[in-house]
This record gives C-alpha cells, sequence and structure tokens, in this order.
C-alpha cells in the first residue's frame, strides 16, 4: 500500500497548533528544540499562508524598547530577549578613527545567552538621533557591533550622556519580513493600495469610510476661507500615502498633514504648514502663498 502523502506536514501543523499559543519551552513541561513558527516554511503552502498571516501582522514590525547602553556604566544592561532568554551589552569608547580626527568611535559588546530553541535568532535595531543600524544573532556568544566614527562631536557627547538605544524586533527576522506583507501593499500609487490603505486603517484603528456622493472633487473658493481656517490633509494613495496610513495608526490620529490659513491686512491668503527645510537643514514651519500652496498640494497627491 502507498505512504499516505502528507501525513508528516500534518504532524507539524499538531505540534504547531499544540504549542503555538504555549511560551516557549513551556509545551507540556518540556523546551522544544524549536520555536512553533520556524517549521512554517516546511508545511504546504496552502496550510502555512493562512497560519503566517494569523500570527503576524504590521504590529510585528513595531520595534521594543530593551536598552540604553552607554560608556561608563557601572554594571552592563541586561534584558530578556525573544529568544535569547539572557542578554546583556556594554559600550567602549575608542579613541580616533579612519579620518584621523578627535572624535573616535565605539564597540558594543553584546552577550546572548540561554537560547529557549536551537534555531534562535533574534534581531536588534541599535539608535541615536544621528543613525540607525540594525544586527541579528543566532548564537550564544558574544558579539560585537563596531562604530567606526561618531558623526560628529555632538553625537559623542549624546552617546555618553544617555547612551545608544537597543530595539529588539519580538518576532524575529522571520516574523519582520512575514508582517511586511501586510504592509507593502499601503505604497502602491494603484487602486489596490488605495484598497489596502483603507482596509488598513479599518481593520487597526476601526476606522469607517463612507463613499463621497458625486461630485467626488470639490474646488476650494479662496474667498470662501478664512483667517485661522484649519487644513486637515489625508492621503490614501502612493507612496506619502502608506506613510501617512502608518504614521495615522502610530500615533492614532485620522489625518496624516495639518495646516492653518492666515490673511494679511490686504487680504491675501497664506497657508502655515511645518515640513519645509532652511539653508541649514533645519525643519521650519514656512508660509506660503495659497496658490503656490495648493498647486503643491495638487502635485504631491
Amino acid at each position: 500500500m502507498a505512504p499516505r502523502r502528507g501525513a508528516s506536514p500534518l504532524w507539524v501543523l499538531l505540534v504547531l497548533m499544540l504549542t503555538t499559543g504555549l511560551p516557549r519551552g513551556a509545551a507540556f513541561g518540556l523546551k522544544l528544540p524549536f520555536s512553533p513558527g520556524d517549521v512554517l516554511p516546511i508545511l504546504p503552502r496552502q496550510v502555512a499562508w493562512p497560519v503566517m498571516n494569523t500570527l503576524h501582522s504590521a504590529v510585528d514590525l513595531l520595534p521594543s524598547f530593551v536598552a540604553a547602553v552607554a560608556p561608563g556604566d557601572p554594571a552592563p544592561a541586561a534584558w530578556n530577549g525573544s529568544c535569547f532568554a539572557v542578554n546583556e551589552a556594554a559600550l567602549q569608547l575608542t579613541p580616533g578613527d579612519r579620518n584621523g580626527t578627535e572624535v573616535g568611535g565605539a564597540v558594543l559588546r553584546l552577550k546572548t545567552a540561554s537560547a529557549q530553541s536551537w534555531t534562535c535568532m533574534d534581531l536588534y535595531v541599535f539608535a541615536t538621533p544621528y543613525r540607525i543600524t540594525w544586527d541579528y544573532y543566532f548564537a550564544a556568544r558574544e558579539h560585537t557591533l563596531e562604530i567606526t566614527s561618531w558623526e560628529e562631536e555632538a553625537e559623542l557627547e549624546y552617546v555618553k550622556q544617555h547612551g545608544i538605544s537597543v530595539f529588539l524586533m519580538p518576532s524575529g527576522m522571520l516574523g519582520t519580513l512575514l508582517s511586511m506583507i501586510d504592509v507593502l501593499p499601503l505604497f502602491s500609487n494603484t487602486g489596490w493600495g488605495q484598497n489596502s490603505n483603507l482596509a488598513f486603517l479599518e481593520k487597526h484603528m476601526g476606522a469607517t469610510f463612507e463613499k463621497r456622493s458625486q461630485p467626488w472633487v470639490a474646488n476650494i473658493r479662496k474667498e470662501d476661507i478664512q483667517s485661522g481656517d484649519f487644513l486637515a490633509l489625508s492621503k490614501i494613495r502612493g507612496r506619502w500615502g502608506g506613510f501617512e496610513t502608518l504614521e495615522k495608526w502610530v500615533t492614532g490620529a485620522f489625518a496624516g498633514h495639518t495646516a492653518a490659513c492666515l490673511k494679511d491686512e490686504k487680504g491675501d491668503l497664506w497657508v502655515a504648514e511645518s515640513g519645509f527645510e532652511n539653508e541649514k537643514g533645519e525643519e521650519i514651519i514656512a508660509i506660503v502663498p495659497w496658490d503656490e500652496w495648493w498647486e503643491m498640494a495638487l502635485k504631491d497627491g
């Protein structure tokens, strides 16, 4: 008799169903040699993808702050990881750099231990106001992250006072990549992308949308705008539509951008809006003539 095809994946799926809702190592009092999510890639696609979509969503893209590592700390920073239960890090400043300046750099030494499965891998993001970098670790040992040179003296002073912020991606490499499935369509400048943005806001924010009766395009007359009128702007399509959707979700706002209208003593209409830069690259609030602003808004949309 020929063997029943698909029996092995069914056993794997059974183990997955029994262990997914339990903490790592807690299934029946035993320490599992793998994370339940690690077996998903070997399951048939029609079984694996529905489970993946259930286990991972856009929430998994949010990093979790675990520590701030500063030079000279009396003890290493310590935290629990997603897979490695015991982690600690220390920061050592290094003199000089490849450019021969006096700013120098640093070496971050991070130890991982107490792996919860044979397939452990924790993904981290390291950040200061001047840089963001990332690394992943799948072995229980000491790892090093080298910063060859600080961007400027101000970054060095910041790190001395506040340290380097360490963020853990709680779903690991695979979970983070899978959660992108929920996010990537938001940036498509198509009807599919527009519908994806609406569906995302409905799913994650409980937003409701009602189709406007025709005409769908409304003209704004300058004569109807008064000084102090508030403009709430929202994009749901294209690159900026995707960014605004995520911004709304994170902040809880239902507008992606705001501006205010002003009229001078001559009756000319202006728009005060943030997001502009001066010659030094500093973000400022600019006051732009209405016609110029309206033209930019239409092109940007």
